[in-house]
């Protein structure tokens, strides 16, 4: 990479900058966030401090670490710049989480749970993260650090690590999820579908409060999940016996999501190009009400949920055979194609991830503390987002400038933006790998 990135990379954290609002905090900013850019396979403190040089180790410690200030109103600049880069009605919301492997046991959240990185249980830190993407460019916007029981449960070890006192309580991964979505639509940023694998899926708490703000949703399941023909019928059913029934009962026994699509046609269908080609998979679809509504005793089958919200349900075999399969509330005239891109649109925040590790230290940070973790990750995603400027500029010609987000900037798509539909056929992104050191 050569030293013009430099100069842009000032230009574009101005008002990154003046949201900090104090001399020393933001000299040492554009500092701490080249040094992630910069070359160096370690990108904690001390390693960062050696090669900027014009910079000491207790400087760059106590502005992350220790200096007391609000990291608020920079993730508010982050997401208007995201906003600008990226958001549109066309924008996916992706939801995820992603583990930072740690040993010992004092750093903030770190215990025995299971990380997706590793695909099995291991000492770790999770961070529930929130990506904004659209035609398969991503811009992460949040992460927040999951505090499992074993913390929320020892006050003096969370006092060690200074949470702050609003963070001592314990909250699962989908309510810093939900919260996360608030704080995102709150600031104004635009997408038209939120996503998740089946982590979150699987919940209905999950996926009945996205519909309850009013949100588009697609979500990974389990086969086992149940679910009801879109025409189900809640009846009365004449009893042999007794007294008459007080409450309905469902026309139709649930099914499987597997044994629903059994019999349903599925299509070959391609939704982006990778390095070999085309990706491809066969997909199929059907409408019908997720059986997630309130418990009801039917019969001898026992307590049964009952039809909830109608939904698409929509299989995926892979060339691998895996099987996957997903839930959507996405509209009922919806065509299949369009329905198997928004599901692998998720793919874009893995590759975030990977980044962020691989080029930037997500994972190299060294503190214990709170405040330390979260300013290291917002850090990082600064540092992606001005990389991910830098790439749509060039791949665009040269034609995105690489101005801050202001408030007299448009509401559309961005100068240059492709059009999109959730089905692209070749993403901006298929352009824009190997760039990260040109």
């Amino acid at each position: 990479m050569n030293e013009s990135w430099k100069s842009d990379l000032d230009k574009w954290l101005t008002p990154f900058v003046s949201a900090l609002g104090h001399k020393v905090r933001a000299r040492l900013c554009p500092l701490y966030v080249a040094g992630l850019i910069g070359p160096g396979d370690r990108k904690s403190i001390q390693p960062m401090a050696a090669r900027e040089g014009g910079v000491g180790y207790d400087q760059l410690h106590h502005f992350v670490a220790a200096g007391t200030w609000d990291q608020a109103p920079l993730e508010d600049v982050l997401l208007q710049e995201a906003d600008r880069m990226v958001g549109g009605q066309s924008a996916f919301l992706i939801i995820d989480d992603t583990a930072l492997p740690k040993k010992g046991k004092h750093s903030v959240g770190v215990a025995p749970q299971y990380a997706t990185t590793l695909g099995k249980n291991a000492n770790c830190q999770t961070l529930v993260s929130t990506t904004l993407a659209q035609d398969e460019v991503p811009v992460m916007v949040g992460l927040r650090l999951f505090l499992p029981e074993s913390w929320t449960s020892d006050p003096d070890r969370m006092i060690r690590a200074r949470v702050p006192d609003a963070r001592q309580s314990y909250k699962t991964k989908l309510e810093i999820a939900l919260e996360e979505i608030d704080r995102i639509r709150t600031a104004g940023v635009r997408f038209g579908c939120v996503l998740a694998d089946a982590g979150y899926g699987l919940s209905a708490a999950f996926r009945q409060g996205l519909s309850a703000r009013g949100l588009i949703w697609a979500v990974g399941v389990g086969g086992r999940q149940k679910v009801y023909p879109a025409g189900v019928a809640l009846t009365f059913p004449m009893a042999r016996r007794g007294r008459p029934r007080k409450n309905p009962v469902p026309d139709v026994t649930s099914l499987s999501a597997e044994k629903t699509l059994a019999s349903t046609p599925w299509r070959t269908l391609s939704w982006r190009r990778g390095t070999k080609g085309l990706l491809k998979a066969r997909f199929a679809a059907v409408r019908i009400r997720v059986a997630d509504g309130p418990p009801q005793r039917i019969g001898d089958m026992g307590q049964q949920h009952l039809p909830g919200e109608e939904a698409w349900l929509i299989g995926e075999h892979r060339s691998t055979g895996e099987r996957k399969y997903y839930l959507s509330n996405l509209p009922a005239d919806t065509p299949l194609k369009r329905l198997a891109g928004a599901v692998k649109a998720r793919w874009a925040c893995e590759q975030a991830h990977q980044q962020l590790k691989e080029e930037l230290g997500l994972d190299h940070f060294e503190g214990r503390s709170w405040s330390g973790l979260h300013r290291h990750a917002l850090m990082t995603m600064i540092a992606y987002a001005f990389l991910q400027n830098r790439r749509l500029r060039q791949a665009s010609g040269g034609k995105k400038d690489l101005r801050a987000p202001t408030a007299a900037e448009p509401a559309g798509d961005p100068p240059g933006h492709p059009g999109s539909d959730l089905y692209a056929g070749d993403p901006p992104m298929s352009k824009l790998q190997g760039m990260a050191q040109t």
